[in-house]
């Protein structure tokens, strides 16, 4: 069983996914690998090495001994067999991210696999990164596709660890704060190398882990003045050593501090460097006497942010504040002008002001961020300066951006699939996009902004919170992105609570569902699933009752339940041709036709996807009509009609390549695998077989990737190899019983049995036909039936 719908006949992993499909796929050979099988040719590129080390530093000075002390963790051939973990500690703006990065990019030609680089924001004023989510952007960066990385957090961790395996890659981890940051994020093999910094000890990683720590201090005093001159010396020269020293102390020695005070001596090139250190004195004795910190650091860099602050001007010191309600982790252009309510032309020039005063990073092309100290600084003068009703305006304003944006997004990737009617927005400007592919960009950059911002919505903004949430969830899906559909589904449902909005409640609720029944949690998808339909029906919804029908008619298909699956979607159809939603009608009349080809009505399988195409292709669900061509093959294979099947499948297969779906085309790929077996070509069949599998098997759908591997079974069994048709029976087998599937575990054994026999070692096949057997036992539909005759039939079951 199983189709693919972009809104309503989700099946497991069936989302879209935009990636680049395979080549040519070559013939499948069996060998003793992964229990029996193993694919030679045809596997995806893994694409370039990752580089995601961020620029080197300008105006390094010294560190000569420390540059030292990391170069000895690498031997001649690139690395240490003793150490493969440095954690560099220090005291906040001591310089520990220049000297990693300065580093890094002096040794990355040792790591020829590439480096990746992770801010785990530890002490950031907002949510520090979690480690599941940056083992999902490293995992992409290793050329793992959205759709293959696991929701569950230890899967994750050991298909990253696999992915390191034997591979030379330098990693570095920015700005921990607790061990448990770390660990799940530390390969397994002594072929890669771990930076870590911290203000922290992180005592954990070395005495348990064989972390090597160096403990960085402050600049020495001729070190600090060496980075002010050098900053400083295309703008201004003659400037006295002593007050250059003085300039060091007030900012405390420290090279972020002494990075900003540089700049701001830089530009003011005509002003002498003692007034500058007295501006900066009276900062100091003033930030004092509001302070009753014992932290002369902490003072000295407070001093320095509060000094260059005050001589911004008006609009980029304003953006500077208002970028502290920003609820994630960096900000683009757009977003940035919707927070500050000006035009991007504006907001461009107060950014700008921003980065060249060294209060603002740019992390990447119209992208920036903010250090964790400059962030904490600005959310303390937001507070002082905006009042509470221009920060909740501020903060409403970018909500409203993205909640608009991410409609507009969805507008151009899954239309069918905004199920959320929006007002049109007010005071922001959302952005308009050309197409998918600059939507999908968009999503994959913003996406961590999204979830915080649906977390940031709950507070402030409840219904944006559940609507946005609800928007994400068609994202969400067909990216398999569990962790941030989780996260926001549960934030909607709370806040849509929380408002005692009912429809919304639905809503969060339907997406939980979703969530879990993708992630193959039958049960927890029904509850969500039964919830929702009981609040649609008792406030009359009728287009959200007939949703949540269908839902349960799939989850009746998932158990096959056939009978309850044709009442189920007979029941949302009646509604939604009393509504008259002519996508959603023939939704379920292909829906229904898949249940009556698994019930072995065939003809009638048949007149209902004559019904539903013609709409499909009519309103322009491409992927609905595939999936409907996908279960219109099937059907008219078993009754005979090949050359018809044949057309109808090549078809699905011509809107999954039109589409860039491997996750459709890899599906019906292995339906395009039979067809050819009836018509007599095992060896086109084995050759579609094998790319179906090898597509699954980078998608991370195991029930798939069996489903394929048994078809490569079968079509080696018509090519007279019956030895290599068991090792990929077996295979299959062991999925289908490791998933709990009992009908497809009972479907590959008979066919594991009929390569037994073929292979002359008939006295082994009873035992996997009476498990065949037993499997059966749930199931009394007719095709069940007809297989357990069979099964019965047969010489020795």
């Amino acid at each position: 069983m199983g189709g693919v719908g972009p809104s309503g006949s989700e099946r497991g992993p069936e989302q879209v996914n935009r990636s680049e499909l395979s080549g040519p796929a070559d013939l499948v050979q069996a060998r003793d690998v992964y229990g029996g099988v193993h694919f030679h040719g045809g596997e995806a590129s893994q694409g370039p090495p990752p580089r995601q080390l961020l620029g080197d530093v300008r105006g390094f000075v010294n560190r000569v001994e420390e540059l030292r002390a990391l170069n000895r963790l690498l031997s001649d051939g690139g690395r240490s067999a003793d150490v493969t973990l440095s954690v560099i500690t220090g005291t906040a703006g001591v310089g520990k991210t220049a000297l990693a990065l300065r580093w890094a990019h002096s040794v990355r030609h040792r790591f020829p696999d590439g480096q990746l680089y992770a801010n785990l924001r530890g002490y950031d004023p907002g949510q520090p990164a979690r480690p599941e989510q940056v083992l999902d952007r490293f995992l992409r960066a290793l050329g793992v596709p959205p759709t293959a990385i696991p929701a569950d957090p230890e899967d994750r961790e050991a298909l990253y660890r696999s992915r390191l395996a034997d591979r030379r890659i330098l990693v570095v981890l920015d700005n921990a704060a607790t061990v448990r940051q770390v660990r799940p994020l530390l390969p397994g093999t002594d072929t890669c190398l771990v930076v870590v910094t911290s203000r922290s000890m992180l005592s954990g990683l070395v005495t348990r882990d064989g972390g090597r720590r160096l403990t960085l201090r402050m600049l020495s005093e001729d070190d600090a003045v060496t980075l002010l001159r050098r900053l400083t010396a295309e703008y201004r020269s003659g400037d006295d050593p002593d007050e250059l020293t003085e300039l060091a102390r007030l900012c405390a020695r420290l090279p972020l501090a002494l990075r900003i005070a540089a700049e701001r001596a830089a530009s003011r090139p005509l002003m002498p460097l003692r007034e500058l250190i007295q501006d900066l004195r009276d900062e100091s004795a003033l930030w004092d006497a509001l302070t009753a910190e014992d932290d002369e650091e902490a003072d000295a860099v407070r001093a320095v942010f509060a000094w260059s602050y005050r001589a911004l001007g008006t609009s980029a010191a304003r953006l500077f504040r208002l970028l502290g309600l920003h609820p994630g982790h960096d900000v683009s252009v757009p977003a940035a002008a919707a927070l500050a309510g000006v035009p991007v032309s504006q907001v461009r020039q107060a950014l700008d002001a921003l980065v060249t005063a060294h209060l603002l990073e740019q992390n990447a092309p119209g992208r920036y961020q903010l250090h964790d100290l400059l962030r904490a600084y600005a959310v303390d003068q937001v507070r002082q300066l905006e009042s509470a009703r221009e920060r909740q305006a501020a903060l409403r304003r970018v909500l409203d951006w993205y909640l608009h944006t991410t409609d507009a997004a969805l507008a151009r990737t899954l239309p069918f699939n905004r199920t959320v009617p929006l007002d049109p927005p007010t005071d922001v400007a959302p952005l308009a996009f050309a197409d998918g592919a600059e939507a999908d960009a968009w999503f994959d950059a913003e996406r961590d902004n999204l979830v915080a911002c649906t977390r940031a919505a709950a507070a402030d903004a409840p219904r944006t919170a559940w609507r946005l949430a609800a928007l994400l969830r068609s994202v969400f899906m067909h990216r398999n992105a569990f962790d941030g559909w989780f996260a926001t589904a549960r934030t909607g449902l709370a806040a849509a609570r929380a408002l005692g909005d009912r429809r919304g409640e639905a809503e969060a609720l339907e997406s939980l569902g979703k969530a879990h029944f993708q992630a193959r949690q039958l049960t927890e998808a029904a509850e969500h699933h039964r919830a929702a339909l009981a609040i649609r029906r008792e406030t009359g919804d009728e287009h959200g009752t007939a949703v949540s029908v269908n839902a349960l008619g799939l989850l009746g298909l998932r158990h096959r339940r056939l009978t309850d699956s044709l009442a189920h979607f007979a029941d949302s159809l009646a509604i939604f041709e009393r509504l008259g939603d002519r996508r959603w009608q023939a939704l379920l009349l292909s829906n229904l036709a898949e249940t009556r080809y698994e019930l072995g009505d065939l003809t009638e399988a048949v007149a209902l996807l004559d019904r539903a195409l013609p709409v499909q292709r009519e309103i322009g669900d491409r992927g609905q009509e595939g999936n409907s061509l996908f279960f219109l093959s099937m059907t008219l294979r078993e009754l005979g009609r090949t050359d018809e099947a044949r057309a109808a499948i090549e078809q699905a297969l011509a809107i999954a390549e039109e589409g860039a779906s491997p996750v459709w085309l890899a599906h019906w790929l292995v339906e395009y695998a039979r067809v050819q077996r009836a018509l007599g070509r095992p060896g086109e069949a084995l050759e579609a077989a094998h790319r179906a599998a090898t597509i699954q098997r980078r998608l991370g759908d195991r029930s798939r990737e069996a489903m394929a591997l048994d078809g490569a079974g079968e079509a080696y069994r018509e090519l007279g190899q019956p030895d290599q048709a068991i090792a990929f029976h077996l295979r299959a087998a062991a999925t289908h019983r490791q998933l709990g599937d009992d009908w497809q575990s009972a479907l590959t054994l008979d066919h594991l049995a009929a390569a037994l026999v073929a292979a002359g070692r008939p006295d082994e096949a009873p035992h996997h036909l009476r498990e065949a057997r037993s499997r059966l036992a749930g199931f009394d539909d007719a095709r069940a039936a007809a297989l357990r005759e069979r099964i019965e039939a047969s010489p020795a079951p």
